[in-house]
């Protein structure tokens, strides 16, 4: 990395943590425009939820396609088509009076927040060889940071001008932020790393997405990746239950001066715990490794579910225990999209990386299995003795397997290390 390089991929970085913060309402803050949508047309909320679902799906499995036109055209004409598609939605939505268009509208959205995903992410993964996990874990960071800016200008917005006019009014500005990203957005004219700039091992080929696909050691990420993640979306989604069996959902329990109930307490940390852990535990990974990262959190996470599920009784310590279930989790979004372009490479880190993402998609359609679970064995214990599992078995399978088998394949491709032993 050369010293004039170093400002302008650090303005990209800053860049796509921008685009990611400004699509962040399209699903954060769908919750605030449920409630008068539901008092004007009395749809229901499990058709509003619906909305939010086509939404995810929508983003999650249109990163792929996104990152493969980044791959091959550039980033800058797929963030200004995502910006276009971001606007369009929430606009979309302002005059929608049938649920049919709320759907369409939220896949417009999904569409534009899948681009702005995909070439945020895989950009970060071609200017950051050397901090991989630290970059995509800031850029994915910011994804939750933007609905904790504007989530409550949008609530005074509804309150005051009703939602149509929240909905046109941030629509707008959240096309023309996008925009506006998308114009100064670029990709490396060249490869940015030279022999073992990064302290991790990376291939030196670059893996074509059907080379990928053809890989063990994608699919066994793609399973870990979807492990953890329903695991803990599973037992977040059991903290209110959880926290009523234990009689502790409205005691009191004081930080620094603040006191909450119990549960308020713990679902807040959510989006603050949720964002920090993805640069925390990718700056980590850059230093001791990507699977030894994954062993940690994953093998904290676990430990964490049980504790709670065996020691939340009391207030203050299920407070704890939730912020260390949050802290563990949202690490995915860093450890494994970094893991992917080490291991195949930097010149289609876009697509091979969006192809990962869509574990988060088979994860989010796994939830409901929890709920089924709860509703066979009559509670909630089973989930937790479930989920806990889920995590030691991919801390497990992080030193057991994957690197071993990621060692194999460096070992067949060679790495940058081996380039700086052999110069």
């Amino acid at each position: 990395m050369t010293g004039a390089r170093a400002p302008h991929r650090s303005l990209q970085l800053v860049l796509g943590i921008i685009a990611m913060a400004t699509i962040a309402n399209l699903q954060y803050s769908w919750v605030l425009f449920a409630a008068p949508l539901d008092q004007r047309f009395h749809w229901g909320r499990p058709a509003l939820q619906f909305v939010l679902g086509i939404f995810v799906l929508t983003e999650t499995w249109l990163v792929p396609l996104a990152g493969w036109l980044a791959d091959r055209y550039g980033p800058k004409p797929v963030m200004i088509a995502g910006a276009v598609l971001v606007a369009s939605g929430w606009m979309m939505n302002a005059d929608a009076t049938s649920l049919v268009a709320l759907y369409a509208a939220a896949m417009l959205g999904g569409a534009g927040a899948g681009a702005v995903y995909g070439v945020s992410v895989g950009n970060a993964l071609k200017w950051f060889p050397d901090k991989r996990g630290l970059a995509v874990g800031l850029i994915t960071a910011g994804y939750g940071a933007g609905s904790a800016v504007t989530a409550i200008p949008i609530l005074h917005m509804i309150e005051a001008k009703g939602y149509q006019t929240a909905f046109l009014s941030f629509g707008l500005a959240q096309g023309l932020m996008v925009l506006a990203v998308g114009l100064l957005t670029t990709a490396p004219a060249r490869p940015v790393m030279r022999a073992a700039v990064a302290a991790v091992a990376q291939t030196v080929r670059d893996f074509a997405p059907r080379e990928m696909l053809r890989s063990r050691i994608f699919w066994l990420m793609y399973l870990m990746f979807a492990m953890v993640g329903v695991a803990g979306l599973m037992a977040i989604a059991e903290l209110p239950v959880i926290a009523r069996d234990f009689g502790i959902t409205h005691s009191p329990v004081g930080f620094i001066g603040l006191m909450l109930p119990a549960l308020s307490f713990a679902l807040s940390i959510d989006r603050v715990f949720s964002g920090l852990t993805r640069p925390f535990f990718g700056w980590v990974s850059d230093h001791i490794g990507r699977e030894n990262t994954m062993a940690i959190a994953f093998g904290l996470q676990g430990a964490g579910i049980w504790a709670l599920y065996a020691f939340g009784h009391d207030p203050a310590t299920f407070v704890v225990l939730s912020g260390v279930v949050y802290f563990t989790w949202g690490e995915i979004y860093s450890l494994f999209p970094a893991t992917c372009a080490d291991t195949y490479g930097g010149r289609y880190a876009s697509v091979n990386a969006g192809f990962l993402y869509t574990a988060k998609g088979t994860a989010s359609l796994l939830v409901p299995l929890g709920a089924y679970l709860s509703a066979m064995t009559g509670g909630w214990h089973a989930v937790f003795a479930l989920a806990g599992a889920l995590n030691i078995l991919a801390a497990a399978l992080a030193l057991l397997v994957l690197r071993p088998w990621r060692r194999a394949h460096a070992a067949a491709n060679g790495t940058t290390r081996n380039r700086a032993r052999s110069a």
